[in-house]
Order: C-alpha cells, then sequence, then structure tokens
C-alpha cells in the first residue's frame, strides 16, 4: 500500500473533525453539556468548569468515517471498531451521567469495569474464532511465550491498563489529543511495515481525528473529549497492540500513559501505608502543574517525552 493512502487517510480524518467541530461544539454547549471539574483538583482549572465536553464524539465520528472510506472489510477492522466504539460507549454513558445529575463522578467503579471486562471477553472469543495468535513476544523479536487460556487474563490487564492510563491522561488542554497522536503514529509505521494494512489505515484515521480535534482542544480548550474520548482511544490503542502483537511494545509506545497510571498508584500506595504523598498531586501532570509550570509548558514535555517513546519503540520493532 502507498505511503500517500496513509495521508490521504490523516487529511480526510482531519478535516472531518475540523469541520464537525463549529458545529457540535455549539450543540453541546446549547444542551449544556459542560464540565464539572473536582474540588480536590488544581484551583486554576474552576475557571474551565462548564466547558463543552463529550467532545470524543467527534474523534468518534470523525475516524468511524474515515476507515470505512478507506479500509477493506475484515475480521481486524470488525475489531479496530468494536474495542474502539464498545469503550466509547462506556465512556459516553459515564459522560452523560456526570452531565445529568451534575457530578464528578458518573458509572460507579463497578459498572464500568463490569463493561471494560465484558468487552474484553468478547475480543477474547472472537479471537479464538479465528485461531488468533496466543503468544506473546518480545518486542524486536521473534521469540515469544504461547499463553492459552491465559491469553484472557492478560487481555483483560492489557485493555484495562490502556483504557484506564489513557484516561488518566486527559487532564489538561491538549494533552491527551497530542501524545495520543503520537502513539497512534508510530502504531501506523509498525503496520505498515508489517503489512497490516488495514491496522495502518486506522492508526492514521486516529491520528488525523485527534489532530482536527486537538484544533478545539488546545489551550485554552473550547472543548473537552471526556472519558467518550479517552476510554475509546485507550480501547483502540490496545486493539492496535493486540493485532500487531505488540502487546509487551505497548508500556514503551505508551510511556507517558504508564508514567500517569504508575503516579497514582504510587501516590495511593504511599498515602495508605505511610501517610505521606509522594507527588503534589497525581496524576503526574498535576504534579509539574503544581510546581509552579505553565499547563502548556507541561503538555508540550509530555508530548516530547511521548515522541521519545514512540520513536525507541519504532526503533525496536522496525529499525534494528
Amino acid at each position: 500500500m502507498p505511503i500517500r493512502v496513509l495521508l490521504f487517510a490523516i487529511a480526510v480524518a482531519f478535516l472531518i473533525a475540523v469541520l464537525l467541530g463549529p458545529l457540535f461544539i455549539p450543540f453541546l454547549r446549547k444542551l449544556k453539556f459542560g464540565q464539572s471539574i473536582r474540588e480536590e483538583g488544581p484551583k486554576s482549572h474552576h475557571k474551565k468548569a462548564g466547558t463543552p465536553t463529550m467532545g470524543g464524539i467527534i474523534i468518534m465520528l470523525a475516524l468511524t468515517v474515515t476507515v470505512f472510506k478507506f479500509a477493506n472489510s475484515s475480521p481486524e477492522l470488525f475489531l479496530l471498531m468494536f474495542l474502539t466504539l464498545g469503550y466509547g460507549l462506556i465512556g459516553f454513558l459515564d459522560d452523560f451521567i456526570k452531565i445529568s445529575f451534575k457530578r464528578n463522578l458518573g458509572l460507579t467503579a463497578k459498572q464500568k469495569l463490569f463493561g471494560q471486562l465484558l468487552i474484553a471477553v468478547i475480543l477474547y472469543y472472537v479471537l479464538l474464532q479465528y485461531h488468533f495468535d496466543t503468544k506473546i513476544y518480545v518486542p524486536g523479536t521473534s521469540w515469544g511465550i504461547e499463553l492459552g487460556w491465559a491469553y484472557l487474563p492478560f487481555l483483560m490487564f492489557i485493555t484495562l491498563g490502556s483504557t484506564n492510563g489513557v484516561n488518566l491522561t486527559d487532564g489538561l488542554d491538549g494533552l491527551l489529543a497530542g501524545t495520543s497522536a503520537i502513539a497512534f503514529s508510530a502504531y501506523a509505521i509498525i503496520a505498515w511495515m508489517s503489512s497490516q494494512m488495514n491496522v495502518a489505515i486506522f492508526c492514521a484515521a486516529v491520528v488525523g481525528a485527534v489532530l482536527g480535534f486537538l484544533v478545539f482542544n488546545a489551550h485554552p480548550a473550547k472543548v473537552f473529549m471526556g472519558d467518550t474520548g479517552s476510554l475509546a482511544l485507550g480501547g483502540a490503542l490496545a486493539a492496535v497492540a493486540i493485532l500487531t502483537k505488540t502487546e509487551l511494545l505497548l508500556a514503551i509506545i505508551g510511556g507517558v500513559f504508564v508514567l500517569e497510571t504508575l503516579s497514582v498508584l504510587i501516590q495511593v500506595i504511599s498515602f495508605k501505608t505511610r501517610g505521606k504523598r509522594i507527588f503534589r498531586m497525581s496524576p503526574l501532570h498535576h504534579h509539574f502543574e503544581l510546581g509552579g509550570w505553565s499547563e502548556w509548558r507541561v503538555v508540550v514535555t509530555f508530548w516530547l517525552t511521548g515522541l521519545i517513546f514512540a520513536g525507541i519503540a519504532v526503533y525496536i520493532e522496525v529499525l534494528q
């Protein structure tokens, strides 16, 4: 597949997202679908209260139209869209409940966990029907370990880790849109180099969609993607890692998401066991923000960090 097809997919998804923004954002504002800001968050964020959220719908629409325009129908494409839209639906329900009841919490933790695990179980069942490889491979090598039935709990770990890690990163204007564009760009290269054309087109469409969304989400944000977007992107990232058999490499490509998740885990464990906090606030981006960094400086630094992680991952998998 010529590289120009991927560039066209990026351009089309970007254009659709940019065109949808001016139509969709006023609609969200009219419905009063505004973001609620948690009281314990940074005080500088309180002025963001009321900013339209659920903008992840823009990303999913741009992605879906572009994918079905450029990609061919296949089981891989079905799985990619199933995880993306499935987790996006969970995020949509979470956002809708938050907005409807004017509170910071939407679905309960148990409800959200049940939905996430259910999608992972369905994914595992479909993979079995197509005799999918249940080995996990060491990045950059052909050496793998056959997991067999144990691939199911591994899938649960990958999907939960990806969706929640990406969700935690969505805390500053443009932070998640930029870091996810970088991660999916890396995966587009990996999929293209391994001749997985539908996966490459899907990744390119995600890149275009989130960059188009970034036009409206960059500081100061006119719209937030909400859990609708962050859970969808997390599910998409997990799906791509699974289909390209780079599940372990995901920890490097999504290095920023891993750091954000670890900061929360370390903070909780430290506070519960020692009564002390390691970070000023978690996730990690708030630690730097409360340390005096401007929001834009934190975002750009995390983008650059994500770019370094993505570059290392591509080198390991493709260039070495």
